[in-house]
């Protein structure tokens, strides 16, 4: 089966706010009451062979260490932090399109989910 067809079958039995937004990527909303009261927006995208997979996690924040963000990558497999020039996390995966199942896209979005859920929860101690 075609990677497209996976992850199409795999978004369709998702509970919630799914989306097909163009040909290749997809858009999954996940309500997110743990992590400061607002929603996780996932964006998939297939292209080139490579599924990328990733979520808006935290806005800027002031006292937040984005050294300790960043150190996480060296715990992290397959998944990573990234932040950008204005101090926005985002949280990043990819998966060679040869590779993409159902096993292997679950784990993938619960890796790029996990991280988002745990930045924002250090986030909040703060």
């Amino acid at each position: 089966m075609a990677a497209s067809e996976v992850i199409d079958g795999y978004i369709d039995a998702l509970p919630g706010d799914t989306r097909r937004v163009a040909n290749g990527e997809w858009g999954v909303t996940i309500d997110d009451e743990r992590g400061g009261g607002w929603a996780l927006d996932v964006g998939l995208r297939l292209a080139d062979g490579l599924l990328r997979v990733q979520a808006f996690a935290l806005p800027y924040r002031e006292g937040l260490d984005f050294g300790q963000v960043l150190h996480w990558n060296r715990q992290t497999r397959m998944a990573r932090f990234a932040c950008t020039r204005t101090g926005d996390i985002w949280v990043q995966a990819d998966l060679p399109a040869e590779a993409v199942d159902a096993e292997q896209l679950d784990r993938l979005l619960g890796l790029v989910v996990e991280g988002a859920l745990n930045v924002r929860a250090y986030a909040s101690r703060l």
